[in-house]
């Protein structure tokens, strides 16, 4: 599904128009994207966690010149689904 896909079936779901629907969509991204700036995480009933985890720096090698790099450390968005979203994917989405 992509964004237009997206915006189309919430508004057609929620009987909003397109435009105020992307709105909706553009202000949560933007609330999200600042949560997640500042470190935290969001947790949505029934669905999982998001959450920014910080990777160590570690040392890697390039298998074709066998030359070790060091790669620095830094900031990943994680997500953990909760039991309950875990248990409908693995029925196909059955409840």
């Amino acid at each position: 599904m992509n964004n237009k896909e997206f915006i189309n079936a919430i508004s057609q779901h929620e009987s909003l128009s397109a435009r105020d629907t992307q709105m909706l969509v553009n202000h949560l991204v933007a609330e999200l994207t600042a949560q997640f700036e500042n470190g935290g995480q969001l947790t949505v009933q029934n669905f999982g966690v998001f959450e920014v985890k910080k990777k160590l720096e570690r040392v890697v090698t390039n298998p074709s010149s066998g030359q070790r790099m060091l790669v620095p450390p830094k900031l990943v968005l994680g997500f953990k689904a909760s039991p309950t979203l875990k248990s409908r994917m693995q029925k196909g989405g059955e409840v």
